[in-house]
């Protein structure tokens, strides 16, 4: 096990020297720090974003909270993509202890299997990315993703997921398209299955790290891309490439970020430390989420009234493609016992919450018309 601490005491050894102290300890000690004056133990996490990506505020929020709630015994060191390993290679980095921990998407990891996507780019069902967050915690979703990762992958992590993504835009693209006929032939940017139901529509994929994304549009490697919202849209300088922005997609309608662990270095942890690290995700989930909705809409209307760009829905014709485009996917993708096993709970918590959620909630469309006449457009 690697030296995790910034003595020079394996985490191991200094774990295991605490407890011996305290068997040693009086009973009216026992409510005294365990360890006076400890260096705090170091999690080197590596992200799959560049430095400046919104998605690196949000990993931030996560290090604020794990450091406040362990009252410094935690100490994040946080790092952008390519500090260590590439945007795509952060799990394997985990898993061979190369660093402690990742803040990536499952997606990223879809050429190991291809169920890494159905636990964020699967098929949409007409679940949120809500409702599809709420599958990994309550419908059994968490251990199906432990069946695959350890199980049947053989990894040496844990995962944890939080934060419900906002559906992701169909994209961009520098002339509108509003029939599948428009987007026959592009050369687009999008990753894991998303590229196989884009291609189903015509396109031929290239799956891209968000950092490569506009490079690659300059040089003419691709015609259109998406990555995810507006802010990191806007701060990868997708505006000086494309002015037309087309919004809501079923393409990627139910991702979540996924907090990875080393298994060792986890287990190795006091069980106070590792309930900070695992449910420091939930509470970072919600703060996120406010963080997106601020940003992701301040964003949009500043790419409209500042870049020039043209904001579309994109059209029922090309939704319903996707959709017909997923019915002919997911009968391939169930041929593997695995992927049908996750499917199948997915589809019937999908029917029955769902079901729930559409029969519950109020028109807000009709609402917000109600009170802003004529700003949708739709």
């Amino acid at each position: 096990m690697k030296d995790r601490t910034q003595g020079n005491v394996s985490r191991r050894n200094l774990l295991k020297g605490g407890a011996l102290a305290a068997g040693a300890t009086v009973a009216g000690a026992v409510t005294a720090p365990a360890v006076v004056g400890q260096s705090p133990t170091v999690v080197k996490m590596q992200t799959s974003w560049p430095a400046s990506d919104i998605w690196m505020d949000f990993a931030r929020e996560y290090v604020e909270r794990v450091e406040q709630m362990s009252g410094g015994r935690l100490k994040i060191d946080l790092l952008p993509a390519g500090a260590v390993v590439g945007a795509f290679q952060v799990l394997d980095a985990v898993n061979d202890g190369v660093i402690d921990a990742a803040h990536t998407v499952p997606v990223y990891w879809y050429g190991k299997h291809k169920a890494a996507s159905l636990f964020g780019t699967g098929p949409v069902f007409g679940g949120s990315a809500t409702t599809m967050l709420a599958w990994f915690h309550a419908g059994g979703g968490d251990e199906l993703y432990r069946e695959l990762t350890q199980d049947i992958l053989g990894l040496n992590v844990y995962g944890f997921y939080g934060f419900p993504m906002p559906a992701q835009p169909f994209g961009w693209f520098r002339e509108p398209v509003t029939t599948v006929a428009d987007v026959q032939g592009f050369k687009y940017r999008t990753v894991g299955l998303a590229a196989d139901l884009m291609q189903r529509l015509g396109m031929s994929v290239a799956q891209l790290p968000g950092g490569e994304i506009v490079p690659a549009m300059e040089r003419g490697v691709i015609d259109a891309f998406e990555f995810n919202n507006p802010s990191s849209d806007l701060r990868f300088g997708a505006q000086d490439v494309a002015k037309n922005y087309l919004l809501s997609s079923y393409h990627q309608a139910s991702e979540s970020f996924e907090f990875l662990f080393n298994k060792d270095f986890y287990d190795d942890l006091p069980e106070d430390l590792q309930a900070i690290l695992k449910y420091a995700v939930e509470a970072v989930s919600t703060s996120n989420t406010a963080l997106a909705l601020h940003h992701y809409s301040a964003d949009l209307q500043k790419l409209q009234e500042e870049s020039g760009v043209t904001v579309h829905r994109t059209s029922t014709e090309i939704l319903d493609a996707q959709l017909k485009a997923w019915d002919e996917l997911i009968p391939e993708l169930e041929k593997d016992e695995y992927m049908k096993k996750v499917l199948d709970s997915q589809r019937a918590w999908v029917e029955r919450v769902v079901y729930y959620e559409l029969m519950n909630a109020p028109d807000l469309a009709l609402a917000y018309e109600h009170y802003f006449p004529g700003k949708l457009k739709l």
